[in-house]
């Protein structure tokens, strides 16, 4: 199971399923609610657009994603998904190792992600492939950290 880069045409409705079913789990986690809640297809498009979707198949069934985004000198990494059935195989892994190609090949020296503080087997995964949290960030109207930023360098 090799990452692609999807572009139109694709099934943005069925990622949309895979994004929204993966994320469910956090739902009563996190506050502010996840910005999944705003995603449509027609918005994931226009991410595969103007940044860069990722996606891993089983058959014709996306079971992996994740959105790249370039915000020089990084790479900007959003919605990682991977289906509950397929966890534990390194699709997560395979994703992020095509961000730092990608973010090598467009002359980009990081990768930046954000994840939710109460998500915090998110914080030991994302450690574990070598981020390194460098911040804090509060969702507007909140006066406590509500996200934290992670970065890894790139050689």
């Amino acid at each position: 199971m090799t990452p692609f880069r999807a572009t139109d045409p694709f099934d943005w409705p069925a990622l949309l399923s895979l994004i929204r079913a993966e994320f469910a789990s956090m739902e009563h986690r996190i506050d502010p609610p996840s910005s999944m809640h705003r995603l449509t297809p027609q918005a994931i498009a226009a991410q595969a657009r103007t940044g860069e979707v990722w996606v891993i198949e089983h058959g014709q069934t996306p079971i992996a994603c994740l959105f790249l985004t370039p915000q020089p000198p990084a790479l900007y990494l959003g919605k990682l998904a991977v289906a509950t059935s397929h966890r534990g195989q390194g699709l997560a892994r395979r994703l992020i190792d095509t961000a730092a190609t990608r973010a090598r090949a467009l002359g980009l020296t990081r990768l930046v992600l954000q994840t939710r503080i109460e998500l915090t087997e998110n914080h030991r995964l994302f450690a574990a492939m070598g981020f390194a949290m460098t911040g804090t960030t509060a969702h507007e109207g909140f006066d406590r950290p509500t996200s934290i930023t992670m970065e890894r360098a790139l050689s």
